[in-house]
């Protein structure tokens, strides 16, 4: 019933906006449809703006037709580039990807009945650019990898479900001169038992324990699974049914298969590129809801999106194609249903869609795209 009243809202601020009484058979009534179709999600979508634009929005998407349909917008922050949606629906946390001491962390409400997205606080990120912000599994913290300040940064939430600035913490990575600390992602294993954060400049995966459910950042405990020189890893996708992680290095672009089934010595068993070209951009990595392929999405030379089939047995990935893109595809997401794939193409302001053979896994343009400035980061609401 919440979705049908979240959709009939939808559509009765698109049938005011339009100011007009319709016929059935009018564009309107094609939208309500759209919006009230059981295959509709809703779609959070980040970018790179200044507070006076409207840097974060959502759309509702049909994950049957791939229909787009744009419901609201937030100004107020500068370079919102990442988010997390809280498992309510009603919280999103955004990061504010400034270079210096005015990078923030961003709690914004979201009404589904009346589709209004409110700023309700805005602290300190502790670090600068931060480009990645999670929940933790229990939803009670929340944590951000900062770019350019080599650390990351956890806050409680406070009962309102905001972040508690004053008991915010941070840990510094140990950067050195010739070796700068770059954190780029902040994931939870699947069991919950761990945090990971990803370090592009050190070449290394930082990871704490989870203790019943709650994160810290110490020093004391925190271990390093080490990648090659120069690897440059950036995002992590896990296995749905093995304990295996698969890592994407923005710098070398090789995906690193690692088994983390002993959390104290994990251990790489399989490096395959996706960049075969030396673009050294690799950005994104998610695997498909049915668990059989993993997709990486590759900037700066022949942009687009590598694909692989993912052995059932063991996890292990074989390389099975490669589709083009627009330029700079930074974030994507694959609907639930595994139907459509949703490119984030920074430089060309568009969202491009795509087909997925569920067969092979393989994608076709669909000739369509959403366009709005600068976007990177794509969500899908819980449903």
């Amino acid at each position: 019933m919440k979705k049908f009243y979240l959709f009939a809202a939808a559509a009765t601020m698109l049938l005011g906006a339009l100011g007009c009484s319709c016929s059935p058979k009018s564009t309107a009534d094609a939208e309500q449809a759209t919006l009230m179709h059981p295959d509709s999600l809703l779609l959070l979508v980040g970018s790179y703006a200044s507070p006076a634009e409207e840097g974060i929005a959502v759309y509702g998407f049909n994950q049957s037709t791939g229909a787009f349909t744009r419901l609201t917008a937030l100004r107020g922050i500068s370079n919102p580039s990442y988010q997390v949606i809280a498992p309510s629906g009603t919280m999103i946390y955004s990061v504010g990807e400034d270079e210096g001491h005015t990078s923030t962390l961003n709690a914004i409400g979201f009404n589904p009945d009346s589709l209004r997205l409110t700023l309700l606080a805005s602290v300190p990120a502790m670090g600068g650019a931060p480009c990645h912000i999670n929940l933790t599994p229990e939803g009670n913290q929340i944590v951000a990898a900062n770019y350019l300040g080599g650390n990351a940064t956890l806050y409680p939430l406070s009962s309102t479900a905001l972040p508690d600035s004053a008991q915010g913490t941070c840990i510094n990575f140990p950067s050195t001169s010739t070796r700068p600390s770059h954190a780029h992602f902040a994931t939870f294993t699947p069991d919950g038992h761990h945090l990971w954060v990803t370090d592009l400049g050190l070449d290394r995966i930082h990871t704490f324990p989870v203790t019943n459910g709650t994160a810290a950042l110490d020093s004391a405990s925190m271990t390093d699974i080490v990648l090659p020189a120069g690897a440059g890893p950036r995002h992590v996708a896990f296995s749905p049914n093995l304990s295996l992680a698969y890592v994407i290095d923005e710098l070398d672009g090789y995906i690193n298969v690692i088994d983390y089934a002993s959390a104290l010595t994990p251990k790489i068993v399989q490096r395959i590129q996706a960049d075969t070209v030396g673009a050294h951009g690799s950005a994104d990595i998610h695997i498909a809801p049915d668990g059989q392929h993993l997709y990486a999405s590759n900037r700066l030379k022949a942009d687009g999106i590598a694909i692989f089939t993912i052995d059932p047995s063991t996890g292990l990935l074989t390389r099975t194609g490669y589709q083009p893109t627009g330029p700079h595809p930074r974030n994507f997401a694959i609907t639930p249903n595994g139907r459509y794939m949703l490119v984030a193409c920074r430089d060309s302001n568009a969202i491009e869609l795509y087909s997925i053979d569920p067969v092979t896994g393989l994608l076709t343009p669909t000739n369509r795209a959403l366009t709005t400035s600068r976007p990177v980061c794509l969500r899908f609401f819980p449903q």
